[in-house]
């Protein structure tokens, strides 16, 4: 198959974790959580979407973060703007916002709640796509969503112009393949411990959750695979897996991760109702993954 339509996204994409204190975004945090990323070689820098609790920022909020993370980078990798909602017209709002703020693609979540038939997701991402002149990455996480956009629909939404990626988070290889064996989609990994085995079936990164607190080590994993260093690549993946597992496992993100910031001094940790801090036994087991990983003396 010649070159995939999205695969200047390859590598590692970061989905950042939207600082707050007191109550209110903290943008010279934001700059400064960016910047680590820049210097960390991030291909890729994602705005509001989950991990970025983009369901409890205002829309101001919500466009405001975008515009800085824009600025901030300003050319020095790519942006994907968070910019997916349950409602077509909201996301279409958003999404033009981004575009004319200078995103270089968005990141397009299935409407949760709803949802939707396979054909009401079919026009929803149809909609977007038609809307803006930036890429457009469908993102698949049934377990926050409530629906699964089914391969068939992925096939389908692979013939629309813009259409070129889909961030894969439904834990299924089976799923992965065949999205990659019958399209021409640039797949990312949605699952920071699943990133060695799709791209072992042709995946070409991941938007990452863990890149939040290690990006250079992620992006070693994922540059070394690229690259056919399957055993450095390897050396990296069971590295990297308690730290991945915890991360995604021991409560709901984005509240793992911004415990690991808060404990490593990257994030107050402070999190926006109704998300609530790791509780103690939690917190014990990330302290202990964090300094079995060296991150914690």
């Amino acid at each position: 198959m010649s070159q995939r339509r999205g695969s200047s996204f390859a590598g590692l994409s970061v989905a950042i974790a939207t600082p707050f204190r007191d109550g209110e975004v903290d943008y010279p945090r934001l700059k400064e959580q960016l910047e680590y990323q820049l210097a960390a070689g991030t291909t890729c820098v994602v705005p509001v979407g989950t991990t970025g609790e983009s369901p409890t920022l205002t829309h101001d909020e919500h466009e405001k973060v975008i515009a800085e993370t824009i600025q901030t980078v300003a050319g020095r990798a790519k942006v994907m703007a968070g910019t997916g909602s349950n409602s077509t017209a909201e996301a279409l709002r958003l999404t033009k916002r981004a575009e004319k703020e200078g995103a270089d693609a968005t990141l397009q979540v299935a409407p949760y709640y709803n949802k939707p038939t396979q054909e009401g997701f079919y026009q929803h991402y149809k909609a977007v796509a038609e809307a803006v002149s930036i890429p457009v990455c469908v993102y698949n996480i049934p377990g926050r969503s409530a629906a699964n956009i089914e391969v068939e629909t992925i096939q389908r939404l692979s013939e629309v112009d813009g259409i070129v990626m889909v961030k894969e988070a439904t834990g299924k290889m089976d799923a992965c393949s065949e999205i990659l064996g019958t399209t021409d989609l640039t797949v990312l990994s949605g699952d920071d411990s699943l990133t060695i085995p799709m791209m072992s079936v042709g995946a070409e990164g991941i938007i990452s959750v863990v890149g939040n607190v290690v990006p250079a080590d992620m992006l070693a994993m994922v540059k070394a695979y690229a690259s056919g260093d399957f055993a450095t690549a390897l050396q990296w993946h069971h590295k990297l897996f308690a730290l991945c597992r915890n991360m995604l496992g021991l409560a709901t993100n984005p509240i793992p991760v911004k415990a690991a910031m808060q404990l490593v001094g990257r994030d107050t940790g402070e999190l926006r109702l109704p998300m609530t801090p790791l509780d103690d036994a939690g917190m014990e087991k990330l302290t202990a993954t964090l300094k079995q990983y060296g991150l914690l003396s």
